[in-house]
């Protein structure tokens, strides 16, 4: 997962909304800790949150509560 996390670093500018909740549900589900790409996809999430679905919510909301990720700024605008 270290890999990914990398790779997926590099390419969060290009990221949808879908890619950011599928990135994040992987991680929370395997229960990889990966805090510089968490911080990160919610950079990338606030720039993009009119385009999320609810599906995108929900995953991307349950993801950073699952790995125990605080920031209000992300919870706030997903919600």
């Amino acid at each position: 997962f270290n890999g990914i996390a990398d790779a997926a670093l590099t390419k969060l500018d290009k990221f949808n909304a879908q890619d950011i909740a599928n990135t994040t549900w992987a991680f929370a589900t395997a229960s990889v800790e990966a805090p510089a790409l968490f911080n990160a996809i919610a950079d990338a999430a606030l720039k993009k949150v009119d385009c999320f679905n609810p599906q995108d919510i929900a995953n991307t909301t349950w993801a950073f509560a699952c790995t125990g990720w605080s920031n209000s700024d992300i919870f706030v605008a997903l919600l």
